[in-house]
């Protein structure tokens, strides 16, 4: 059990990393998700393949397994983008509107009961990102891409849920065809940009396929491998409330690695606190709920 404890305690970190990669990685956005996504595909399969863990899947549940992947593929494209256009914390802290989203979407795609708690909860992440909204101009554009992704991935979790969960194949070779479809559904993006801007805007330098490979291999197939062996071990109801660090690691990590502290105001950190609130209140309901 300690081991699982560990594991999952590197997972987080390693989720934490990723929005690092943003600001290391020169190519813009779409190129840097293309190759994040066909370069984790490319270990996940071999790692599956090393452990005689291939699963096929039929055509069908292929395609339709694959269009779920082109929402996570285009989510990581905005949360990037939102990166790039501001800063990591801003990227990050914009990624916590997920609950908001997924309270209002949840109900109208799953036909599920709308907690109007959760709501209310995640009306206080709104309420911080538009204190920093607000008061500080230089991060607008990368705020407005960063609640884009939230929406995104909030209805990439609805309808992985909605679609793949009934499946009868293993979690490891349904995310493997979600990289596979987001990776073909950028593929048509990365030829405009070739025919645009020439194979240069799309092709990395020696460093940035270093970090490439890094976020591919680590931050993404290790870091999905080390959360299906945990589940194993420790409840998901424990797992998905040890992830409510991520957003405070990758914090940590751009205010060591770039400085971050310098470059935000005390209305920022308003911002953050309230978001920070809304998180812990619903952590807190959700263990309440959990121990009765």
């Amino acid at each position: 059990m300690k081991e699982a404890f560990v594991k999952l305690h590197i997972a987080v970190l390693l989720a934490g990393f990723t929005g690092l990669f943003g600001r290391l990685v020169t190519l813009s956005e779409t190129p840097l998700v293309w190759w994040r996504t066909l370069l984790a595909a490319i270990v996940l399969y071999l790692f599956l393949l090393a452990g005689r863990k291939l699963v096929v899947p039929r055509a069908k549940d292929t395609m339709r397994i694959g269009c779920v992947g082109m929402l996570l593929a285009v989510h990581w494209v905005f949360f990037y983008g939102s990166i790039k256009a501001s800063n990591i914390s801003v990227g990050v802290v914009c990624f916590s509107t997920l609950g908001f989203f997924t309270a209002i979407f949840e109900p109208l795609l799953l036909k599920t009961r709308f907690s109007a708690k959760e709501f209310s909860y995640s009306i206080l992440t709104l309420v911080g990102i538009a204190l920093i909204f607000g008061f500080d101009v230089r991060y607008q554009t990368g705020i407005l891409l960063g609640v884009v992704s939230a929406a995104l991935c909030a209805l990439f979790n609805i309808f992985n849920k909605k679609v793949c969960n009934p499946m009868p194949y293993p979690t490891s070779t349904v995310f493997l065809c979600e990289l596979v479809g987001g990776n073909l559904a950028l593929s048509c993006v990365m030829a405009w940009e070739v025919w645009a801007n020439g194979t240069a805007a799309v092709t990395p330098c020696a460093t940035d396929f270093v970090w490439l490979l890094t976020l591919a291999a680590l931050c993404t197939s290790t870091l999905y491998i080390l959360q299906i062996q945990v589940l194993k071990k420790i409840s998901a109801f424990t797992v998905g409330l040890t992830f409510n660090l991520e957003p405070v690691y990758s914090i940590v990590i751009a205010m060591f690695f770039f400085g971050e502290a310098s470059e935000v105001t005390p209305v920022f950190f308003l911002g953050l606190a309230l978001i920070f609130l809304s998180v812990g209140l619903q952590s807190m309901d959700v263990i309440r709920g959990h121990r009765s």
